[in-house]
């Protein structure tokens, strides 16, 4: 199987060889932060436009096609619009922590994205309770949400943030639950290890029903999670303007409109890391000749696949269901989505004391 892995081996043999281990450990780390924010940058661009080409499609309408080849430079433009827009502070607002308040949200961002694996060798932080620091990190990103509309001295803001907030934390519940199960029936916090443990079939296939089950509620939740339709009750339009990023333009309302789309990158790398193998091909059990052919896909293929699979999926979603109420909200994730989710917890443990699974 192709892999990245001789090539991150190579950059640091090759520091380590000329410079002293701190130096080299330091520019090591200048390169990941470079990669990273290049690959949001890059996530941005390509995911807004592939967002209302989706929502075109859907609508049988053609969509961003006039800046650039089939509108391909229109997510360009507005991104230039945006960085030279100038920005506004509301008077009577808590400057510190209206400009810290998108920082916040972008950092824990790029938080998340330390222990994912684009594929064999390839990620930044191959720790052994990735799915634990995946799941406390991404808590703090609603304090970020309620600094920006608490600092903001804006009632619309203010509800905005307290919506998101009580969704945020809501939902949780149910994709903690959902994520637990798929650790029970690894035995495994770290990413790397549920990934190989799909060498011989992905867990959404060997699971039975209750993998399928943690998967379905899992995407829901997460959809909750990022507040994107028909779950954006914190930016309902027709009620809060923009909801907690109302006051907010230029740079620093790019910063939340970026976080928003690398979020769902994130939370789909999870959700296809978890259930179906991550970078690894698609084998069945002993069939040697199939798997044989689906390892000459490289693994980042497969994983960049999977990712935006699930990416289409969300966005399915927001132009397919019309916006909850904000009682109707809560009611689905505590009347319906975490009974369902402890019970499936329940069921999976069963299996894997049983070894049912395949």
């Amino acid at each position: 199987m192709l892999s990245l892995e001789s090539l991150t081996h190579t950059i640091d043999h090759a520091l380590n060889a000329s410079l002293s281990p701190t130096i080299a450990l330091l520019i090591e780390m200048v390169i990941v932060g470079t990669c990273a924010i290049t690959l949001f940058a890059v996530l941005g661009l390509v995911l807004v436009f592939m967002e209302r080409k989706v929502s075109a499609f859907m609508q049988i309408r053609k969509g961003p096609n006039r800046v650039g080849f089939q509108g391909l430079a229109q997510t360009a433009a507005d991104t230039l619009k945006l960085v030279v827009k100038e920005g506004f502070t509301p008077d009577g607002a808590d400057k510190m922590l209206f400009n810290l308040a998108p920082f916040m949200v972008m950092i824990v961002a790029m938080l998340l994205l330390a222990p994912i694996a684009f594929t064999k060798g390839f990620q930044m932080w191959d720790i052994n309770i990735g799915v634990l620091y995946i799941s406390a990190v991404s808590s703090v990103s609603v304090i970020g949400i309620l600094m920006a509309g608490w600092a903001s001295n804006n009632k619309y803001s203010l509800l905005g943030a307290m919506r998101s907030g009580a969704q945020i934390v809501s939902y949780e519940l149910s994709a903690g639950l959902a994520v637990l199960a798929m650790v029970v029936l690894t035995g495994s916090l770290q990413l790397s290890e549920i990934i190989a443990s799909q060498q011989n079939g992905w867990w959404i296939f060997k699971g039975h029903i209750p993998a399928v089950i943690s998967f379905v509620i899992f995407i829901i939740a997460v959809t909750a999670e990022t507040n994107r339709a028909p779950f954006d009750m914190a930016e309902a339009e027709s009620e809060l303007t923009a909801g907690f990023h109302t006051e907010y333009s230029g740079m620093r309302f790019a910063l939340f409109f970026l976080a928003e789309y690398v979020n769902i990158f994130i939370v789909c790398a999870i959700g296809a890391t978890l259930y179906f193998g991550g970078w690894m091909p698609f084998h069945i059990g002993t069939w040697e000749a199939f798997n044989h052919v689906m390892d000459f896909i490289p693994g980042v293929v497969w994983f960049t696949g999977k990712t935006f699979f699930l990416i289409f999926v969300i966005m399915w979603f927001r132009w397919t269901f019309p916006r909850l109420r904000i009682d109707q909200l809560l009611n689905l994730e505590w009347k319906y989505l975490l009974p369902i989710s402890m019970f499936n917890l329940l069921l999976m443990t069963v299996i894997a004391i049983m070894g049912w699974h395949f």
